[in-house]
């Protein structure tokens, strides 16, 4: 079974060498990786380009101008040849080098359509925030329940079937995406209860909060939620309790 990773970037220096360098680490072997730069103008192609080799033709990358972050991953959703797809944020990193191994397990065990997990982050290489998913339920999404994204791993088809981000939004396409799929009756989600991945703090859209809350609030109208504001609002609350949480 091979899995498609996808890095999106753009003058992202600092952390993409560790990012790629999580994907060499991984136990799996079917990996493609593939990384769509935005035009960088700092050493983020060079980095690269430096660690290309090591994937022994498994990594295919661009750097052309992109409209935003969702348009670059529709790129590389086009580019993947995997037929399970999955995304490693360029500030990202693996929480181990099984994480991949054991996602492709979960998907053969229950032969399910999509697979998330836990996600933590982290500041100076302290533990700030865990995430912690639980197994999706019935009407989990009018709680203000959702997955963290970076941990999200779908088959193509559901991308073939229910399409790609909306990159009308700027923040929140990833959510849109996701209240687009998990309302899927069909669609069987497996829930792997382990951290996945340790993101950096920080981010676009917790830096533009008034925004995110009003794309939040659009993606909630467009998939057809009632009270989108009291979802917002647990949403919120959901948040708060993770940065109470242990690892």
């Amino acid at each position: 079974m091979k899995i498609s990773l996808i890095t999106v970037c753009y003058n992202s220096a600092q952390h993409i060498q560790a990012a790629i360098e999580s994907v060499l680490s991984q136990t799996y072997s079917d990996i493609e990786y593939i990384v769509v730069d935005g035009g960088s103008t700092d050493t983020t192609v060079d980095s690269i380009k430096s660690c290309e080799p090591q994937f022994k033709g498994r990594m295919h990358w661009i750097s052309e101008p992109d409209t935003g972050i969702y348009d670059a991953m529709n790129k590389g959703i086009a580019r993947a040849t995997g037929e399970i797809i999955g995304f490693l944020n360029s500030d990202d990193i693996f929480f181990n080098e099984k994480i991949v191994e054991e996602v492709a397990a979960l998907f053969e065990k229950n032969d399910c359509d999509m697979v998330y997990g836990d996600l933590i982050y982290q500041k100076d290489g302290k533990t700030i925030r865990r995430w912690k998913s639980n197994p999706f339920l019935p009407h989990s999404l009018n709680f203000g329940w959702m997955p963290p994204h970076p941990t999200l791993y779908c088959k193509r088809t559901v991308y073939t079937e229910l399409g790609v981000f909306d990159s009308t939004f700027r923040l929140a396409a990833d959510y849109d995406f996701m209240l687009r799929i998990f309302k899927t009756k069909h669609l069987k989600a497996s829930y792997l209860p382990k951290v996945m991945i340790r993101m950096n703090l920080g981010g676009v859209s917790n830096a533009n909060l008034p925004l995110k809350y009003q794309e939040d609030y659009a993606a909630l109208k467009k998939n057809g939620f009632r009270f989108p504001f009291g979802i917002i609002f647990l949403k919120n609350i959901r948040k708060i309790y993770q940065f109470f949480r242990s690892t």
